[in-house]
Formats: structure tokens, sequence, C-alpha cells
């Protein structure tokens, strides 16, 4: 049997970044990584924002080795061991009794490379993006099918809603040992055709102070935190579930700008306080309300994450009119022509009424550009070879 063992196996997956609409902030277990709350999300299209990576098992291997973005990283950091461990248990369990001798050896080091086509520090939840592929391509590589949002979220909580494509939940669980904390979808992404995204990036840099810590200070000061997850979250994810499932904007916008401002305001209840939100990001708050004040109902939805840029939910009707209104408000310094990326956006003129209500002080490169994106699926399976990271001999 041991002459039927592979040499050398090697898988590729991409997987793409999720927004939250009502957000996850805390945990209940910091190791297994289970939440206080549930929470529910919006799959963002991998054309735009999408991680790649290739896993590689080879019987020349010396050691477990990992690349991100180019760079070498460490492959002991505890999360990425965490996922590798879960995989290759389920591997074991899997195989049994070793029927399996077309598979290589579970003893094999693995190669791993992985990279975005974003930047990682531009507060985009790389590492939802990053810890769902690479679950996804250790999964293909070990010939694991199991549920594996679970083993998703060991890596990085939010990580196990990118496990999906469409709108998200990540179920809170009851269960000590977190066999119930997982994802389920609760649209696909085909099921609201015209919804679109705009991610104002508005800055590159990295954040004052890192989910992982700011959630868990957020978890032992805030008050206000805990009547959160206890009483508001269960009430608003039964509210949004139903919009999302009626495709009512309305309903959907404004909770979500109510949910952002919730979790904002939990981190100023945390002391010492934590501050995601730049003024710059309260100035396209206050934008979005003046344009939606205008229009006389919901046209855009803001929300925020752990970091200043700003995520606009909108329909496809109302993108080139507000990508306007943000030009003129936001007039970029230098990169005009590379100002939107992403999915196309038709022009529009703007009515004299709305710019004397909606454009007020200009602020001449605030926003350093948006990317426009809507819902998609799922991580994806990569068949062309051509496109692993990793060469034949297991390196970038």
């Amino acid at each position: 049997a041991m002459a039927a063992e592979r040499a050398q196996a090697m898988a590729t997956c991409t997987a793409p970044v999720n927004i939250a609409v009502i957000k996850y902030w805390g945990k209940r277990d910091t190791d297994l990584i289970l939440p206080i709350n549930s929470s529910l999300s919006v799959t963002l299209h991998q054309d735009q924002l999408k991680t790649t990576t290739t896993a590689a098992a080879s019987r020349d291997f010396t050691e477990d080795r990992l690349w991100l973005n180019g760079k070498e990283a460490d492959v002991g950091h505890p999360r990425v061991q965490a996922c590798l461990r879960e995989v290759r248990r389920l591997a074991r369990k899997r195989r049994g009794g070793g029927e399996d001798t077309a598979a290589f050896s579970l003893s094999y080091k693995i190669h791993i490379a992985s990279e975005n086509n974003f930047p990682t520090a531009a507060g985009l939840a790389s590492s939802a993006a990053g810890y769902a592929c690479l679950v996804s391509a250790l999964a293909r590589l070990y010939g694991v099918e199991e549920e594996l949002s679970e083993v998703a979220r060991r890596g990085s909580g939010s990580a196990c809603r990118s496990m999906f494509g469409g709108f998200v939940q990540w179920q809170r669980g009851e269960r000590p040992d977190g066999t119930d904390s997982l994802a389920l979808q609760v649209a696909p992404e085909t099921h609201w055709p015209e919804l679109r995204v705009l991610v104002l990036v508005v800055s590159g840099e990295k954040k004052p102070v890192g989910s992982t810590v700011g959630m868990q200070t957020s978890v032992e000061t805030s008050p206000l935190l805990k009547h959160r997850a206890e009483v508001v979250v269960p009430e608003r994810l039964a509210q949004m579930m139903r919009h999302i499932r009626e495709r009512d904007f309305e309903g959907f916008g404004q909770l979500a700008m109510r949910d952002s401002n919730q979790f904002h305001a939990t981190c100023l209840d945390t002391f010492p306080p934590i501050f995601y939100l730049t003024d710059l990001s309260r100035h396209i708050i206050a934008l979005a309300h003046r344009y939606n004040a205008h229009h006389g109902h919901t046209k855009v939805a803001y929300t925020f994450d752990a970091g200043p840029n700003a995520v606009i939910f909108a329909l496809a009707d109302t993108v080139a009119e507000f990508v306007e209104v943000v030009r003129r408000s936001f007039p970029p310094a230098t990169n005009g022509d590379q100002f939107v990326r992403g999915l196309p956006v038709g022009s529009a003129a703007l009515s004299q009424e709305l710019v004397a209500a909606v454009v007020t002080e200009p602020l001449p490169g605030a926003v350093q550009y948006i990317l426009h994106t809507k819902p998609g699926p799922g991580p994806q399976l990569v068949d062309d070879p051509s496109q692993h990271l990793l060469g034949a001999d297991g390196l970038p």
C-alpha cells in the first residue's frame, strides 16, 4: 500500500470578504472563538475582493511553511495551527482505517501561500477571507467535506461567514464545545440582484486597537455591549432576515445603519474607550443622512467595521448619482481616473437642489477611492494549475 501513496498534492481555492450588517463583537470563549451574539453578513463578490490560497503537501518538505502576499510568515500562529489541526483531524476521521491508498500521508509537511487582490491593511476584513480560504484549500487538499464553517471560525470568527455566498448568519450556538456555533446561508447572492456595495476607502492604516483585543476589553467593561448581545441583537437578527427575504431596502438599510451605530457606541462605552470612526467617517455618515433626507427615503445605508472605511449599500439605480455626490463632497486629489474601481459606474448629473442640500464643504483627497461591488458566491476551487501560487518545487 505504501508504494501507492502520492509523493505530492496541491490544491488552490479563492474565498470572499464579508461585511456584517448585524455586528459580531465579543467572544464568550476566546480559545474556541464563540461569540456572545449571532451576526449576519453579506458576502462580497470575488471579482473585486478575494483571497487566493494554495496548499501543498509533499514527502520532500522538511517543515510546514507559510507565505502571505509573497513574504514568509509565521506558520506557528496559534490560529493557523488550530485550522490545520482541525482539518487533519477530520481527514484522519474520514480515512478511518486508511483505506484510501491513493492519498498522500497525513504526516507530510505542508506549504501554504496566500494572496489578496486588495491591500491587506485597508481594513477590508482580510482575516475573514484569509482563514476561509485557508480552510477551503486545506479541506480540498486533505479530501475533507464536512461542516467547514466551524473550522474556519477557529481561525477568525467572521471567517465562518465567508464560507458561504450571499447573505449569511453566524449562529451564536449554545454548546460550550462550539459544535453548534456555525454559519448558515440565509439567501444566495442571486436572491437580491439589484443590491450594490460601495466601499469608501479612506485610509489604509492599521487600526488603533486590533479587533481581538478591542472586543474582549468591551466584553469586560461595557454594560451596553451586554445589553446589546442579550436584548437588542436577537430581535434585530430576526428583523434583518425578514428584510432580506422581502428585499426591503428601506428596512434593511435603516437597520444596518442603526446596528453599525450601536456597535460603535459599545466601543465608546468600552473603558478605556475605543475610537474606530474618524472625523471623516462621521462626515460620510452625515452625508448619507442628508442624501436620504433629500430623497425622502433610505437610498443609501452605511456600515462601519472596526476601522474608518465606510461600506455603503444601495440599489443599482442609486449608485451613479451617489458616487457623483461622493466625488463632489470628497474631490479626488490626483487619481481622478482611478477614483472609482470595480464594477462600472455610469455618469450622473446632479440637480442644483440636490447639490445645495447634500454637498456641504468639500474635503479634497479625503476618500482615496471607491470600490463598487455586489454580493457574490462563497469559496471557489481553482482548477487551472497555472493559477497555483506554489510551483512544482513547493515554493512561491
